[in-house]
């Protein structure tokens, strides 16, 4: 079996661990950064299949505020980063039927950077709209599209050209602390050591928790189905994302000519490849026709992805209050893309005792010890 001793061993090399990792292998040269993954391909359960879009007002607080924080990053990433913009304009439409009138008012009173539009201007940017649908509507005008794979690769090859070590096909199996150590027994024949484990495994968060004799938190994976329609004839390249008010479907434009159509689905399940589910497609489509009159020749492509929450929705980045050098990094849930560059600095300076910045105001609040039972006490770190 073949050992790697180093400083810092990151499980996961989603948009999570890969943020994370590079993060920390930029923070100090001459550190050793290990990122292991369980598959033979970066994130291939979540982030690849997320069709990420920069939303403000998207999330818990904690969440808005690693959004805020990431714009600068998506606006102007670093010299080298990416090959061309990671970004793209696109506006996200919220329109609200009878029923979500009230939803309506609450949007536009405590949303930021949200205003009402008329009907006939969203008639306007989404011609196929059905005549009385809608009673009223909001624009979230300064949102945009996230290109994943591009964010993705340059977390990756940023943390590989700060020396970071990348293994793929190293599901973590057996996990055991002694002597100061972390030692981590991979399926494919190898064994990490070191000090400090930062457990980004997504949906596999519990699982590598109990690997590790760490108590579980109670993340639960969830899944989220997409389908990919022709609406011809409509050109819909330039539409804003469009969804209702309520969030319960939304469609977005996909390779300017085609849709992309969802239940926003976020269906309880368990950590595995995920498959889309008919009757959810079925239920995306229904709910998309309800307001706008596109017909639906076929099904081009569709799949699933697993977002996962903590019990109260929030992030939980943090020390584990009992097991010693344990690092968790979970609970993204749908925001993972968005908040991954201000994720990983943040994650990076909580690591290595560093100053946050304008993040640390959300620290205490995404403990993971809020999950521990009454009476424990916090470990001193």
């Amino acid at each position: 079996m073949d050992e790697h001793h180093v400083d810092i061993l990151v499980i996961g090399a989603g948009m999570a661990g890969a943020s994370a990792a590079a993060a920390l292998a930029q923070a100090e040269s001459g550190r050793r950064i290990a990122l292991i993954e369980a598959e033979d391909t970066p994130g291939y359960h979540s982030t690849g299949r997320s069709a990420a879009i920069w939303i403000l007002n998207y999330g818990p607080p904690d969440v808005r505020v690693l959004t805020r924080l990431s714009r600068g990053f998506f606006d102007t990433p670093p010299p080298g980063f990416a090959d061309h913009p990671l970004t793209h304009r696109r506006g996200v439409l919220f329109l609200a039927p009878p029923e979500q009138a009230q939803a309506l008012a609450t949007l536009l009173f405590a949303g930021d950077a949200v205003r009402e539009i008329a009907l006939a201007e969203v008639a306007r940017l989404v011609p196929a709209l059905r005549p009385g649908h809608a009673i009223g509507a909001a624009i979230e005008d300064d949102a945009f599209d996230i290109d994943v794979a591009a964010l993705h690769q340059g977390f990756l090859r940023a943390f590989r050209r700060a020396g970071g070590q990348l293994a793929l096909h190293a599901r973590a199996g057996a996990m055991e602390r002694s002597q100061g150590l972390w030692r981590v027994a991979t399926e494919g024949g190898e064994r990490f050591l070191a000090p400090i484990v930062v457990n980004a495994a997504g949906a596999w968060g519990d699982e590598v928790a109990r690997a590790a004799g760490v108590a579980p938190l109670g993340l639960v994976p969830k899944r989220r189905t997409g389908a990919i329609i022709d609406p011809a004839p409509f050109a819909v390249a330039d539409w804003p994302l469009v969804q209702d008010v309520v969030q319960s479907w939304y469609v977005r434009p996909e390779a300017r000519t085609r849709l992309m159509v969802t239940p926003a689905d976020a269906t309880p399940t368990h950590p595995h490849d995920v498959q889309p589910d008919e009757i959810d497609i079925a239920i995306g489509i229904d709910r998309m026709q309800q307001a706008l009159a596109i017909e639906v020749r076929r099904i081009e492509r569709s799949w699933a992805g697993l977002r996962s929450f903590t019990r109260d929705g929030s992030l939980a980045f943090g020390w584990d209050r009992d097991a010693e050098g344990f690092f968790w990094c979970i609970g993204q849930g749908g925001y993972g893309i968005q908040t991954a560059p201000a994720a990983g600095a943040l994650i990076a300076a909580m690591v290595l005792g560093r100053d946050a910045g304008d993040a640390g105001e959300i620290i205490a609040g995404i403990d993971p010890g809020r999950f521990a039972p009454p009476g424990s006490a916090p470990r001193e770190v």
